[in-house]
C-alpha cells in the first residue's frame, strides 16, 4: 500500500468517527477542501461511496461501516505498537486520555496525578469530563472510569478506589415542618431533586437495599439537574432533598448544613474502576498510571 493510501484511510477514519467534517479536519490537521478531496479520491478509487452527506450529519454507508469495522483495529495495533516503543526510552512518555465522572476526576484521578506526574514529566494525560459511558473505541480513549465493576468480557477492570454510598440527604430547614421518611416509599411525599441520566436521557431512580432487598423509588420535586454539585446545593438550600455520594457531603453533615436520612436503606457497594480494552498492550506510561491509581485496601 502506497503512503498516500494509509493516509486517505486515515483520514476517512477520522470523518466516519467524528461525523463531521470540520472535527476530523481539526483532528487531523487539514484544511476541509483537503479533506473532502482525499474523502472522493478514496471513495472513486475503491468505486464506493463510503459517507452518507447531509447538511447537518456526515454518517458511513454500509460500505462505509465494514470498512471502519476494519481500519479501527488495524490503526489501533499500529498505535499500540509505536506506543511501545517508549519502552526503549530512558523515561516512559506518552499521552493517555481517559474519560470519568467530575466526581471521579476530582477524588481519584487527581490526587493520583498530582504524585504521578512530577516523577514523569515526560508523560501527559488528558481527562474528559463525562457522565455517559462512553465507548473507549470510538472516543479515542485509553481507558474509562466507571463505578462497580460490570463490564464487558473483553475489558480488564481495575479497582482504584473504595467502596461508596449513594445517601439521601436533606437540609434541617427543609425538614423543619415535614415528616421524616423512614422508608424509600415515603419519599414520594417529598420533594425531591432529580438528576437526569445522560446516557438514556431518563430520570434516574433512587436505589435502595435493605437486608438483600432492593427497592426503587421514582421521586418528584421542583428541580432536575445532571450534575451532582448542583444536587448538593440545592439539598443545602432547602429546595428538597437530594441523592449524593457520601463523601460530596461529609462536611456538610458535620456542620450541621445537612441530615442524613434512610442511613439503614444505603449499604455500600464497588467503587470506582478503570477500565480498558484486554487486548491493549500496556506501555510503560499507561502500566505507570494504573500502578498509580490501583486501590489497595
Amino acid at each position: 500500500m502506497k503512503r498516500d493510501e494509509l493516509g486517505d484511510l486515515a483520514a476517512f477514519l477520522a470523518v466516519a468517527e467524528e461525523r463531521s467534517f470540520t472535527r476530523a479536519a481539526a483532528r487531523i490537521g487539514l484544511s476541509q477542501s483537503a479533506l473532502s478531496h482525499t474523502i472522493r479520491r478514496l471513495e472513486a478509487r475503491l468505486g464506493l461511496r463510503l459517507l452518507t452527506r447531509t447538511t447537518r450529519s456526515v454518517s458511513p454507508t454500509q460500505a462505509g461501516e465494514r470498512l471502519v469495522e476494519t481500519l479501527r483495529p488495524a490503526f489501533d495495533g499500529i498505535e499500540a505498537r509505536i506506543d511501545a516503543l517508549s519502552e526503549l526510552r530512558d523515561r516512559p512518555a506518552g499521552t493517555i486520555r481517559i474519560t470519568c465522572g467530575e466526581h471521579a476526576a476530582h477524588t481519584i484521578l487527581w490526587p493520583a496525578l498530582e504524585r504521578l506526574l512530577p516523577l514523569y514529566p515526560d508523560i501527559t494525560v488528558e481527562i474528559a469530563t463525562d457522565y455517559r459511558l462512553v465507548d473507549l473505541a470510538e472516543g479515542r480513549f485509553d481507558a474509562g472510569v466507571r463505578l462497580g465493576e460490570n463490564l464487558s468480557d473483553d475489558m480488564i477492570a481495575v479497582p482504584i478506589g473504595p467502596e461508596v454510598k449513594m445517601i439521601v440527604v436533606g437540609s434541617p430547614a427543609y425538614l423543619a415542618d415535614r415528616p421524616m421518611p423512614m422508608t424509600p416509599q415515603d419519599l414520594t411525599e417529598h420533594a425531591c431533586i432529580n438528576l437526569r441520566l445522560p446516557t438514556r436521557g431518563g430520570l434516574y431512580v433512587w436505589e435502595f437495599e435493605k437486608d438483600g432487598r432492593p427497592v426503587n423509588v421514582r421521586v418528584d420535586g421542583p428541580v432536575i439537574i445532571n450534575d451532582m454539585t448542583l444536587m448538593v446545593r440545592g439539598a443545602v438550600a432547602g429546595l428538597g432533598l437530594g441523592i449524593v455520594m457520601e463523601d460530596q457531603v461529609a462536611d456538610h453533615i458535620a456542620e450541621g448544613r445537612l441530615v442524613q436520612l434512610l442511613a439503614d436503606w444505603s449499604p455500600p457497594f464497588p467503587g470506582y474502576h478503570l477500565y480498558y480494552p484486554s487486548r491493549r498492550q500496556p506501555t510503560p506510561a499507561f502500566s505507570l498510571l494504573v500502578e498509580a491509581l490501583r486501590y489497595r485496601a
